[in-house]
Formats: structure tokens, sequence, C-alpha cells
């Protein structure tokens, strides 16, 4: 499908095991993204995966600790979380981010 709209996907828990990270993905043959949403203090528990990961904040705040280090990110900040460095992420408000990650095994968010 080389047109989509994130509206006409459907939306799922993407990461149940880590997170509460919810809403449509769209995966191609090497890199899957997500329009996704937390609620108020919902995120990832620590965590890391072999897949790159970058996140960008559409709405709401997010904070995120990446490799130790602590950062409030707002709408047009996000990260890079290199694979296989530990993150985790906790929404200070109702947050919706833009998050894409890279294929390893046929799989990205759905770890």
């Amino acid at each position: 499908m080389p047109v989509f709209r994130f509206a006409d996907l459907k939306s799922e828990y993407v990461t149940p095991k880590y997170s509460k990270a919810f809403g449509p993905l769209l995966t191609g043959t090497q890199i899957e993204v997500g329009r996704l949403r937390f609620g108020k203090g919902e995120g990832a528990v620590p965590h890391a995966h072999p897949q790159e990961q970058i996140m960008v904040v559409l709405s709401g705040r997010l904070r995120v600790i990446l490799d130790g280090q602590t950062s409030d990110l707002g709408p047009g900040e996000g990260f890079l979380a290199p694979p296989n460095v530990r993150h985790q992420v906790q929404a200070l408000d109702e947050t919706e981010v833009l998050s894409c990650k890279g294929l390893v095994d046929g799989r990205g968010h759905r770890i």
C-alpha cells in the first residue's frame, strides 16, 4: 500500500510487553512507522531492542531516559535510540508520537 492514511489503519497496542503505546502501524520491508498515543503517566518500562528507533513528539510532553540521561521533550522534539541501548519513556501529558523503528528479523514495534 504505497499511499495510506493513519486514520484508516487499525490501532493496536504495539509493544504490550514493554509499554502502553497504542495506535496504527505501517510496516514496510525495512522500517515500521507508528502514530502512537500514551495517556498521561503511561509509557514504556526500561528496555532495549536490536532495532534502531526514532521517536518524535507530535503533541503533549514526553520524558525519555536514554542510556541514563533524562530529557523532557515537547512537540517537534524527539530522540534516537541506537540498537541495544536501554531507554524508557513516560508521558507527562496526553501525548502523541511518531515512532519509527527498523525491522530486524521481520519485526519492528511488535516485540
